[in-house]
C-alpha cells in the first residue's frame, strides 16, 4: 500500500507540472501576442508568481480552501488509493492529449472528472448505488463554474475595457500604449497568482484524499487542514511544480489563446488579465476550484465583443465549447478503465 501511495504522490506532482506547460499559455498568451515580453521572458515571468501563489494562499488566505474542495470531490467511503491512482492517470492522458493538439481545455476538469469516473467504477456505477458516490455539495460549483468562470471574466473584461477607453480617450495613442505595455506586466503577474494559487491546490487535494485514506488504514483519524500541518512540505511542492511546468511553456496553446480568439492589444491584455485574475481570487476566497484556461478565455471574449461582436472569431470559441464540455466525460471513463486495468493487477 506504500508503494501505491508513493506512486500517486510523484504521478500527482507530473500532473502539477504537466498542468503547468499546458496552462501556461492562460497566464502568458496575451502578454506575449502584444510583444511585452518574448515567450523565454513571458514563462519566467509567469512563473515566479505561480510559486510566490504559494505565500498568498498560506499567509494572506491563510488556508488551502481549494485543496480541501478536491479532496471532497468523492465521498470518503469511496476513496481508495486504486480510485485516487486512476483518476490522476487519466488526467495526465487528458492533459498530453489536448496539449498535444492545442486545445485549451481544463485541468481542474479533467481531474474532476478522472477522479469521480474512477469511484463511480469502484462504487458500480450509478445502478449500483454509486449516485452516493459523488459530494454534490462540493461538485456542483465546480460544475456551474465550468459556465459561470468564464461568464464572469468576459461581464468584468467588457466593462473593464470600456471604463479604460473612456478614460483614456484624450490621451496620446503613442504613450497610452507604452503605458499599457508596463501595466501589463502587472495585470500578467496578479493573472499568474491568481493561476498559481487555484491549479496547484487541486493536486494537493489529490495527495490529501490519498494521505487521509492511507493514515485511515493505520488508525489514525486527520481531516486536511492537518494533513497541511503535518505534510508541509506538499503545499510547497506543489506550488514549485506548477511553476517550473509552466517554464516548460505550452506554445500550441499560447497560440490558440493569443492570437485565434481575438487580435490583443496591450489594453486589451491589461483588461483581460485584470478581470481572470479578479475571478480568480474571488474563486479561491469561496473554495470553488474554476478552470483559469475557461477564466481567461471568457475574459479575452470580452475584451473582444467591446470593438464588435464579430471580432471574436466564434468558430474557434465554439471548437473551445466543445472541448470544455467532453473533457469531464472522456476523463471518467479513461480514469473508468484505468481502474478496471489496475484492479485485474492490484
Amino acid at each position: 500500500m506504500f508503494t501505491l501511495l508513493v506512486i500517486i504522490i510523484v504521478l500527482a506532482f507530473v500532473f502539477d507540472y504537466i498542468n503547468g506547460f499546458h496552462d501556461a499559455a492562460n497566464s502568458i498568451a496575451t502578454i506575449v501576442s502584444t510583444k511585452v515580453l518574448t515567450p523565454f521572458q513571458a514563462v519566467l515571468w509567469a512563473a515566479m508568481f505561480n510559486f510566490a501563489a504559494f505565500f498568498i494562499s498560506k499567509y494572506i488566505f491563510k488556508e488551502f480552501g481549494i485543496g480541501n474542495t478536491v479532496a471532497k470531490w468523492v465521498n470518503a467511503e469511496f476513496i481508495t488509493l486504486e480510485v485516487l491512482m486512476a483518476g490522476i492517470c487519466a488526467a495526465i492522458i487528458w492533459n498530453l492529449v489536448t496539449w498535444w493538439f492545442g486545445i485549451p481545455s481544463s485541468s481542474s476538469h479533467t481531474l474532476m472528472g478522472g477522479f469521480i469516473g474512477a469511484a463511480l467504477a469502484n462504487a458500480g456505477g450509478f445502478s449500483d448505488g454509486g449516485v452516493d458516490v459523488i459530494n454534490y455539495a462540493k461538485v456542483v460549483p465546480t460544475f456551474l463554474f465550468i459556465f459561470l468562470a468564464p461568464l464572469i471574466g468576459m461581464f468584468i473584461a467588457f466593462f473593464i475595457t470600456i471604463l479604460i477607453v473612456h478614460l483614456c480617450k484624450r490621451s496620446n495613442p503613442y504613450k497610452a500604449e507604452n503605458w499599457f505595455k508596463r501595466l501589463q506586466l502587472v495585470s500578467s503577474a496578479a493573472f499568474s497568482l491568481g493561476h498559481g494559487g487555484n491549479d496547484a491546490q487541486k493536486v494537493m487535494g489529490i495527495i490529501g484524499a490519498a494521505m487521509i485514506y492511507y493514515q485511515s488504514k493505520l488508525g489514525v483519524k486527520m481531516d486536511f487542514n492537518q494533513f497541511v500541518d503535518q505534510y508541509a512540505w506538499v503545499p510547497f511542492t506543489s506550488f514549485l511544480c506548477i511553476g517550473l511546468g509552466t517554464m516548460s511553456g505550452g506554445w500550441k496553446i499560447v497560440k490558440t489563446m493569443g492570437t485565434k480568439i481575438t487580435k490583443v492589444t496591450p489594453l486589451e491584455g491589461v483588461a483581460a488579465e485584470t478581470a481572470g485574475a479578479i475571478t480568480l481570487f474571488l474563486t479561491e476566497h469561496f473554495k470553488i476550484p474554476v478552470s483559469t484556461t475557461h477564466t481567461i478565455t471568457g475574459s479575452i471574449i470580452g475584451v473582444g465583443a467591446t470593438k464588435r461582436l464579430s471580432a471574436v472569431r466564434w468558430g474557434v470559441t465554439i471548437n473551445l465549447l466543445w472541448a470544455w464540455i467532453i473533457t469531464i466525460p472522456i476523463s471518467a471513463l479513461i480514469a473508468a478503465t484505468i481502474f478496471y486495468i489496475l484492479k485485474l493487477f492490484i
